[in-house]
């Protein structure tokens, strides 16, 4: 699973300090180890959150020597450049997948971004690099998607050179959708939205942190959108099977029709603060993921890992 960059020093940069938001999260965690394991090289990091459980669970995933954790609100300009002041780029990770009455698609993508945007010019940050996700367009009907596609643009548009990858399904091990496929390898009976029709392209959460660490050091990706995702991509049901597979089953799939479970999902929404699903999520987690991850891969310098071996490490029997 060696990846490396194929730019050359021309080309290519070593970032000294690097801000990222969101930190808490199963990427952000990742990636500050990531960080942490280059300290050696002079390469530091300060994880922003927005609690003081998010910056607890910060502390206790990563070595307290080598990350600096700040409580932040991400819609405060100026206490986001005070976090970002010596750094010279960031990670913007805040975002959500659906949507409730405390905490809105605006604030998270569109308001957070702004006020990044402003902080980083204040703070003199040289880059940004924004995970997006697959299918985000300013234009699009879906809120999420909309909202997500308008982040990107406020960046692209802004002063500081910025960096977006659209991802897919991350899988890595004890992530939530990584958790999800291991239960249903594990189940006889596996019940689908629309039997599992939906495309999937899952990429290793490695190769995410690779590609983060890849795109903040070259300077040729300033002002680029990419498309990342895995290696393949293939009906949900046939990515379970493929799973269940390697504990020795073949689960028998369940149709769930999709007008039933939106029709669930709305009642969600009007009955709970914290609805389990959402119309908006339903939608993008039924939006079909099948790109050519092949032009992406080549800018940054990436060598996918193999889907089986993600597979193995995620959801087979030794991650159970």
């Amino acid at each position: 699973m060696q990846q490396q960059s194929a730019g050359s020093p021309s080309t290519t940069s070593t970032p000294a300090r690097v801000l990222v938001t969101g930190a808490n999260g199963h990427i952000g965690l990742r990636l500050l180890r990531r960080l942490a394991s280059r300290a050696g090289d002079g390469i530091h990091a300060c994880a922003v959150v927005r609690s003081q459980s998010a910056a607890a669970a910060v502390r206790a995933a990563v070595p307290a020597a080598s990350v600096e954790v700040r409580i932040v609100d991400y819609q405060d300009v100026d206490a986001l450049a005070r976090a970002a002041e010596a750094c010279s780029h960031v990670v913007h990770l805040v975002g959500i997948l659906k949507q409730t009455a405390l905490t809105r698609y605006a604030d998270a993508h569109e308001s957070a971004a702004t006020s990044l945007a402003r902080a980083a010019e204040k703070a003199g940050v040289r880059r940004i690099v924004y995970l997006s996700i697959l299918g985000a367009d300013p234009d699009s009907p879906n809120p999420c998607l909309a909202s997500k596609g308008r982040a990107e643009r406020i960046l692209l548009e802004r002063a500081v050179p910025t960096t977006v990858i659209r991802l897919p399904m991350v899988l890595a091990p004890g992530d939530p959708a990584a958790l999800a496929l291991a239960s249903r390898a594990r189940a006889s009976f596996v019940p689908l939205v629309r039997g599992g029709a939906s495309f999937e392209q899952p990429i290793d959460g490695d190769d995410v942190t690779t590609a983060i660490l890849l795109a903040l050091s070259r300077r040729d990706l300033a002002g680029v959108l990419l498309e990342l995702a895995g290696p393949e991509a293939l009906p949900h049901r046939e990515l379970v099977r493929r799973a269940a597979s390697l504990h020795g089953r073949r689960p028998r799939i369940f149709p769930l029709p999709y007008s039933l479970v939106a029709v669930a999902a709305a009642l969600f929404e009007r009955v709970l603060a914290n609805p389990p699903l959402t119309r908006a999520m339903l939608d993008v987690l039924e939006h079909d993921d099948r790109i050519e991850p092949g032009p992406a891969c080549r800018r940054l310098g990436l060598v996918l890992t193999p889907l089986d071996d993600t597979l193995r490490r995620c959801a087979g029997p030794e991650a159970s």
